[in-house]
C-alpha cells in the first residue's frame, strides 16, 4: 500500500491561535495532496525557547489531556499528525512531541537529550518507544535526540518502520554562515537525518522550525529520507512542505533484502550498555 508522508519547515511563535491557524492550513494542504502522515516542528504549539542560555519564561505549558491536544486531534481527523509542544506535568515541564489522529493520542515522546542550557527550562525524558499508527509502526524523537545513534536504534529495534524527528534546530551561534544553506549546523542537520535513516534502514521524516525566534535562526531543511539514506523530498532552508510517496513494506523489504543492518547486528561484540 502506498502512503504519502510530509515534513514541514515553518515558523511558530507564542500565539497559540496563530499556531493552530498555521497547522489547520498545513493539514488542509496535506489532505489535498493525499498525505497520510504530517510531521510538524518541535514546539509548534507555542514556540520554542527564545535562546539557549536558560530562558526564564518559555512557551505556554500544556497538559497532555488538555483542550489544546484535543483541538489538535480534532483538526487531524484521518491524518496522522506529529507535533511538538511544552508539556506540563505537575511542577515539571517537558519538551514533548505527540502523535494524534481524530481518535486521540497514538504516541508520545519526551525529549531525552538536552543541548546547552535547555535543562534549565525542561526536565528530561527517559526512553524511546515505538507505537502503531494507521500508516505503520512509528517512533518519534526531538531535535538533539538524533545526534545520538542509540535513539534511532532503540526505535528501530522496537519495530519502528517510520521515525519522525521534530526539531527547532538553529544555525551556528559561534560561527554563522552568511548563507544559511552553507551553515555548518545545516550540514550536520542533513547528515544526521541521512545517517540515522541509512544505519537503521527506516523511513525518516524530519520537520524543523524555519525563520527566526528570539536569538535563534532556524535552518529549515524539512525532509523525507528513504531507508538507503536518499533524500526523497526536502524544503531547503526557508519555510516549505516536503512530501514523498512510497510503498512502506516494499521499500523497507527492498532496502533490507541483501544487507540487513538490524538483522546482521552482533550485540555480543558490543560494549555493555551500547
Amino acid at each position: 500500500m502506498t502512503i504519502r508522508l510530509a515534513a514541514v519547515a515553518a515558523p511558530f511563535g507564542r500565539d497559540l491561535d496563530a499556531c493552530f491557524a498555521t497547522i489547520e492550513s498545513l493539514a488542509a494542504r496535506a489532505r489535498a495532496e493525499g498525505v497520510s502522515v504530517l510531521a510538524l516542528p518541535e514546539a509548534c504549539l507555542g514556540g520554542y525557547l527564545a535562546n539557549l542560555d536558560g530562558e526564564a519564561t518559555g512557551p505556554p505549558a500544556l497538559r497532555r489531556d488538555g483542550p489544546e491536544l484535543r483541538r489538535l486531534a480534532d483538526l487531524a481527523g484521518e491524518l496522522v499528525i506529529c507535533a511538538g509542544y511544552c508539556e506540563a506535568d505537575g511542577d515539571l515541564r517537558f519538551n514533548s512531541v505527540v502523535c494524534v489522529t481524530g481518535d486521540g493520542i497514538l504516541g508520545h515522546h519526551r525529549k531525552v537529550h538536552q543541548p546547552l542550557r535547555e535543562n534549565q527550562s525542561y526536565a528530561a525524558g527517559d526512553g524511546f518507544t515505538a507505537f502503531d499508527t494507521p500508516a505503520g509502526r512509528m517512533g518519534m524523537m526531538i531535535c538533539y535526540d538524533k545526534a545520538f545513534p542509540e535513539s534511532a536504534r532503540s526505535l528501530a529495534l522496537d519495530g519502528a518502520q517510520i521515525v519522525v524527528c521534530v526539531s527547532a534546530w538553529p544555525a551556528s551561534r559561534t560561527d554563522p554562515a552568511p548563507d544559511l544553506a552553507d551553515d555548518r549546523w545545516t550540514r550536520r542537520f542533513d547528515l544526521f537525518d541521512q545517517a540515522r535513516a541509512l544505519e537503521n534502514q527506516v523511513v525518516w521524516v524530519s520537520a524543523n522550525q524555519s525563520g527566526a525566534f528570539g536569538d535563534l535562526r532556524f535552518v529549515g531543511r524539512a525532509k523525507v529520507v528513504g531507508p538507503g539514506g536518499e533524500i526523497l523530498a526536502a524544503t531547503g532552508v526557508s519555510a516549505g512542505f516536503a512530501a514523498a510517496s512510497l510503498d512502506l513494506e516494499e521499500t523497507l523489504a527492498t532496502a533490507r533484502r541483501s544487507m540487513g543492518h538490524l538483522r546482521d547486528r552482533r550485540p555480543e561484540a558490543y560494549a555493555a550498555g551500547f
